[in-house]
């Protein structure tokens, strides 16, 4: 009987104590809450209105100075893409700096701030090198322009028809219908071959004749073809045949005429073809490779 009644008296004592100590906790937060108030943010008004004032006057110049930008970006007809990410990075920076310098005149310490935010920025930098040389690679690719959607290009061991040029990679699709995704920085800092930047191509067309066969005939053979194609451009030049080259079988003729770029294929498969039927038709011989074996009949005579 006289335990339970000690149990109960330290329990309520326990419970009392409790109570108490929160009633403290939350009295000593409410006066800090007040002291923070009247000292701090009464005292401070007058700075603060001035600070939201600058924020909104400063917010209003960026986005008027970042409109300027654009409509200066879409004067020169830079790329879509870019025209909006170097727009937000604009934007983003400006405001960025607007804050900071606000926080400076209200007498808040940007210093130790900023040097979190260099920290931080070199940080992650460091640990995404390899990405950020991409981004940097894309931005030079959609600001100098190498190449664009469309192009049919080639850079070392790739290449294929420019499907999309991203923020960090380029895509490429051959041919045969494969998708190559090319790093940025690899196409930026690397030399490539734009195979459609021009309007006009020259098609090179290579054939051998027999020493025996006249260049003349071929040469008018040749030309006569070219003339059959209402593609075949006479700018810069007209159509030509020269000798290239005197093989250990063979005249090597080639024949050149310019075209525009989208007539280059169709036109250069064509006349492959046509030069091979109309040399056989005009019977001029096409030389191959072979081995002629010569015996002098003394030796056999010899030998007998």
């Amino acid at each position: 009987m006289d335990s339970t009644v000690v149990d109960s008296t330290v329990n309520s004592s326990s419970v009392t104590e409790s109570v108490t100590q929160t009633v403290e906790s939350m009295g000593q937060f409410w006066g800090k809450a007040q002291v923070f108030f009247t000292d701090v943010l009464l005292a401070n008004v007058p700075r603060i209105i001035i600070a939201l004032v600058l924020l909104w006057v400063g917010f209003k110049l960026v986005n008027y100075l970042t409109k300027m930008v654009r409509k200066l970006m879409q004067a020169r007809d830079m790329d879509k893409s870019l025209q909006d990410f170097l727009g937000s990075l604009i934007g983003i920076t400006l405001k960025l700096l607007i804050v900071l310098s606000v926080m400076q005149m209200i007498g808040v310490e940007v210093t130790s701030f900023i040097a979190v935010l260099a920290t931080a920025g070199l940080a992650i930098g460091m640990a995404l090198q390899g990405t950020l040389q991409n981004f940097a690679g894309g931005v030079i690719i959609l600001l100098l322009k190498p190449f664009k959607v469309g192009d049919y290009i080639e850079q070392g061991s790739n290449r294929g028809s420019v499907t999309s040029i991203q923020i960090f990679n380029t895509v490429l699709n051959t041919p045969d219908n494969k998708v190559i995704i090319v790093p940025n920085s690899q196409l930026a800092t690397n030399s490539l071959i734009n195979y459609t930047k021009s309007e006009t191509r020259r098609v090179d067309v290579s054939i051998g004749i027999s020493y025996g066969e006249s260049i003349d005939k071929a040469r008018k053979v040749l030309l006569n073809l070219a003339s059959t194609y209402p593609v075949v451009l006479q700018e810069p030049d007209g159509p030509v045949v020269h000798v290239t080259s005197l093989g250990e079988s063979a005249v090597n003729l080639q024949l050149r005429l310019w075209v525009r770029t989208g007539d280059y294929w169709p036109l250069y498969f064509s006349l492959n073809q046509a030069v091979y039927d109309e040399f056989n038709k005009q019977g001029i011989e096409k030389p191959f490779n072979q081995l002629s074996v010569h015996f002098d009949e003394g030796v056999f005579a010899a030998k007998k």
